[in-house]
């Protein structure tokens, strides 16, 4: 049996605005998780509960199979943490703030963080001010691949980078994950995902909708166009039914509707917004 090096039960926080619900998944040794949802489903606030970043409400966490409560600074030192919005000292130069964060980690590999320092294009001798957005992220990366992290957790790390860095960026993921890492990251860019996940996760209004292996999940669906005549008389079967530039698009479940209906393979990004329209349809 695969080992899981994260683990995450009934996990809850309560906002006044916004409610985590019951969020659980695992993820196994070596995969790579795309965690997905809108704006504002729960994501971020998910990441940052399972690290406790911030307090959950309720819930048990585990990594490498030890109780994160009562095993915090043993597992953080085991894992790597990088969200989009990254800041640091901003007029003090990378090398120095690359020298502090060496200094926390014992298994810190400084021939793989000259290695990223190149990939990236970065230059030690700017500041975090001089940096713009996507830069940022790519120095946060750098750092958080140089200390030989079993798991990194990701927050939307790709969604300032240009397309070449991100497909750059997902051939390190998957060198990573060949080397026993586990990746698990938030985004809305379903096309890195559809590159490198062995998993998806999808949150919805901060309850899990699905955790399944990508492949399953391409299995479960077919996208489909429909005319509107098409669109009335199989309204019960459509999933998610909404116009498009001719006529309308929709899911349906695999073993239904072929002879009627053919379709095709569903992508990631159709079967989130059909998924997502049909919860607002019956919302």
């Amino acid at each position: 049996m695969a080992e899981k090096v994260l683990e995450i039960r009934g996990l809850c926080k309560d906002y006044p605005a916004f409610h985590l619900k019951d969020v659980s998944f695992s993820l196994e040794r070596g995969r790579i998780m795309g965690f997905i949802g809108r704006n504002g489903a729960g994501k971020t606030t998910t990441l940052k509960s399972a690290l406790n970043i911030v307090h959950p409400a309720a819930g048990e966490l585990k990594y490498f199979g030890l109780d994160f409560a009562e095993n915090e600074l043993e597992i953080k030192r085991r894992i790597a943490f990088v969200s989009g919005g990254a800041n640091y000292y901003p007029n003090k130069k990378l090398a120095a703030i690359t020298a502090v964060t060496r200094s926390f980690y014992e298994h810190w590999d400084e021939a793989a963080y000259r290695r990223y320092l190149k990939l990236f294009n970065l230059d030690e001798s700017k500041t975090p001010k001089a940096l713009s957005a996507g830069m940022q992220v790519k120095y946060a990366l750098a750092l958080a691949l140089s200390h030989g992290a079993e798991l990194l957790i990701l927050d939307e790390p790709t969604s300032g980078l240009d397309p070449v860095s991100r497909d750059e960026l997902v051939d390190v993921f998957l060198s990573l994950a060949d080397e026993g890492v586990s990746i698990l990251f938030s985004t809305h860019i379903t096309d890195d995902l559809d590159k490198c996940a062995d998993d998806v996760t999808y949150i919805r209004n901060g309850e899990i909708v699905f955790s399944l292996p990508i492949g399953e999940l391409r299995e479960k669906y077919r996208a489909v166009a429909v005319t509107a005549e098409q669109a009335e008389k199989y309204a019960d079967k459509l999933i998610g039914c909404k116009r498009a530039k001719e006529g309308f698009t929709a899911l349906v479940e695999r073993g239904g509707l072929e002879e009627e209906l053919p379709g095709r393979a569903a992508g990631l990004e159709e079967i989130m917004v059909h998924l997502d329209k049909e919860a607002r349809d019956d919302g």
